[in-house]
């Protein structure tokens, strides 16, 4: 048995802006199966948040993004799985693109919404976020 405290992980989040719309996808891994979030995952050793965003956004939809910027940050307790996370918003522009479902473990699909009509359920960080009135555009 470990003796390492469980401690929180740090995600981030990239909320990319195109033509007025957010991209959201649906979430089908480990934990909020099921819900909308934005691209994003776990910030790896060594590497700052706009790297981790510009390699997240690549990886799970082929996008590229520009302008990229900090955003807000949420604390994320998931209380049944044991699970807790500061996510870290940046904010990006699209630039260029179509997006694909490129990991079909973690996402089944990708949409553009407008952030004043976002799918449900949304992720907890997003759900997060939203309480909080922040408005990224």
């Amino acid at each position: 048995m470990s003796t390492e405290p469980n401690r929180p992980k740090v995600g981030v989040a990239v909320i990319v802006h195109r033509s007025g719309r957010v991209l959201l996808g649906r979430r089908i891994s480990a934990h909020g199966t099921g819900t909308w979030q934005f691209p994003g995952g776990h910030l790896e050793f060594g590497e700052t948040p706009t790297e981790c965003a510009v390699r997240e956004v690549w990886e799970e939809t082929g996008l590229g993004i520009t302008a990229l910027r900090e955003g807000p940050w949420t604390n994320d307790v998931f209380a049944a799985e044991g699970r807790h996370y500061l996510t870290v918003f940046m904010l990006a522009e699209w630039d260029s693109g179509e997006a694909e479902v490129r990991e079909p473990d973690k996402c089944d699909e990708w949409g553009w919404f407008d952030w004043e009509h976002l799918p449900e359920p949304l992720f907890l960080p997003v759900a997060n976020l939203r309480r909080r009135g922040y408005r990224p555009f």
